[in-house]
């Protein structure tokens, strides 16, 4: 590679993994929070009878939104609730109780992190320690990279990450159907969007909360991806006889559209990976490489494919090197 072609690909990539401080995007989804309040403005939304969701942005990280960016939820038991997600901050986890407690005074029994990125665990310290549970995997990915996301939040998001310290769960969860608090519940052990991802299943509305596993007009986030694992875990889901689905990011749906958009974004984007490293693209001309129209109306989805170029890539490219060693 020519030292200008070189210069040109190491500028492109700090351009791709630098954090997202573009406060000029306004928001259409939900009211912008008020930065001098720290106020998320955290409203639950009643899916079904007992089965609750505060809907994020479909944003990147902002010191306007504070990360809010992420759908939380909660399910109210006849003995107590059950948290999915706590959020990406301690103001978030809190602010998050604070509403659970204008619908129910029950106390909260589980607070389940479905998987080990900052915007699912950070608000952990609201909730009490006992409560807290996740995924083998997923506790090891806390410990081992929880201060670095929170410090990396706390740059992108300023003092709405106040006082926010990583708290990693004391419980490790197995999947299985049980009952919580009086809800009947179900845990469902997968991976490809991190290397373990939790899904819950609400058996008594039939409502799942699917984590980052979906993504609902809004483009998937890859930095910890295995885009195999991940399209054999939509798979999985497609399963479940669900009557609505809550993505990790973007609106809630009663059809399966979330699991429809997340598979073609996927199975293109593991298809361009795959294409450029066979035809000897270097990442300068995969970075360039044109989104097609039918995704061009997913939220962040230029900035994504940047990203999944940096994170994908490589893999790509050693693939195709061990194929032609192999012949």
């Amino acid at each position: 590679m020519k030292t200008s072609a070189l210069l040109r690909t190491l500028l492109l990539l700090a351009l791709a993994l630098a954090p997202t401080l573009n406060s000029s995007a306004a928001p259409t989804e939900a009211k912008l929070p008020d930065p001098a309040r720290f106020d998320y403005h955290l409203e639950p939304r009643e899916l079904a009878p007992g089965a609750y969701v505060f809907v994020g942005l479909r944003e990147d990280f902002t010191l306007a939104n504070g990360g809010n960016i992420v759908n939380t939820g909660f399910l109210v038991g006849t003995e107590g609730v059950v948290v999915i997600d706590t959020g990406p901050s301690r103001r978030y986890g809190e602010q998050m109780l604070a509403a659970i407690r204008r619908v129910t005074p029950l106390p909260v029994v589980l607070a389940i992190n479905t998987h080990h990125h900052p915007d699912h665990f950070l608000g952990n310290q609201a909730f009490p320690a006992a409560t807290l549970a996740a995924l083998p995997e997923t506790l090891h990915g806390i410990r081992k990279d929880g201060e670095a996301f929170n410090e990396n939040l706390y740059r992108m998001s300023g003092d709405w990450m106040k006082g926010t310290e990583r708290v990693t769960p004391a419980q490790a969860l197995a999947p299985g159907r049980r009952s919580v608090g009086g809800r009947d519940i179900e845990i469902v052990a997968l991976d490809g969007h991190t290397p373990a991802d939790l899904v819950v299943i609400d058996h008594a509305t039939g409502t799942v909360f699917a984590g980052d596993l979906l993504f609902h007009d809004r483009a998937a986030t890859t930095p910890h991806a295995n885009l195999a694992h991940w399209l054999a875990a939509l798979d999985r889901l497609e399963a479940i006889p669900a009557k609505r689905w809550v993505p990790g990011h973007g609106e809630p749906a009663a059809g399966d559209a979330p699991i429809r958009q997340t598979r073609s974004y996927l199975e293109w984007l593991a298809a361009t990976m795959r294409d450029g490293a066979e035809s000897g693209l270097d990442m300068t001309e995969m970075l360039a490489r044109p989104i097609p129209a039918r995704f061009r109306g997913l939220a962040e989805v230029e900035r994504e494919y940047r990203r999944s170029v940096v994170h994908l890539y490589p893999t790509a490219e050693q693939a195709v090197l061990e194929k032609a060693h192999a012949h």
